[in-house]
């Protein structure tokens, strides 16, 4: 009897240690930059994979613009920087993935109205397995990380 009362502990322990995360992706520290009616945005955040199966993010989606897209900022030979679309961006397990400026970014374009510092917006992540993830995320300027300069070119 004393042996499973220990051992109901110890399970009650290892999954209190374990987290609210096990078995979860988690989105953290998102934010968006503030942008213009009928401009652009963006969006950056942590995803961390707490599932025991790879997965990939292929969308998100928001009322706020037109279209919402998974992007990848990279500098080319030419020091010019290019916004190349990705169909998803993967989440091994275990894998913890930067959107951050300059990097991979949630791009909102044709905003529908104003985003000013303060605001907070309605997301949804869509991954291939694991369920929606909808966010309620605020508008902010940039923490510390500016968009490296250069001219800046979309490439679909």
């Amino acid at each position: 009897m004393k042996i499973n009362i220990l051992l109901v502990l110890l399970g009650a322990l290892l999954l209190t240690t374990c987290g609210k995360q096990a078995g979860e992706i988690e989105a953290k520290d998102a934010w968006i930059r503030p942008g213009m009616q009928t401009e652009n945005s963006a969006m950056y955040m942590l995803l961390q994979n707490h599932t025991p199966q790879d997965d990939e993010l292929v969308g998100a989606s928001s009322d706020v613009a037109d279209t919402v897209e998974l992007h990848k900022s990279m500098m080319d030979s030419n020091g010019t920087m290019q916004m190349m679309h990705q169909d998803s961006v993967p989440l091994s397990v275990g894998a913890k993935v930067e959107f951050a400026p300059g990097g991979l970014h949630i791009m909102f374009t044709g905003l529908k109205r104003d985003l000013k510092a303060g605001d907070r917006v309605e997301v949804v992540l869509h991954f291939k397995n694991h369920a929606d993830i909808p966010l309620t995320v605020p508008v902010q300027d940039a923490q510390g990380g500016q968009m490296p300069m250069g001219e800046s070119t979309h490439t679909p």
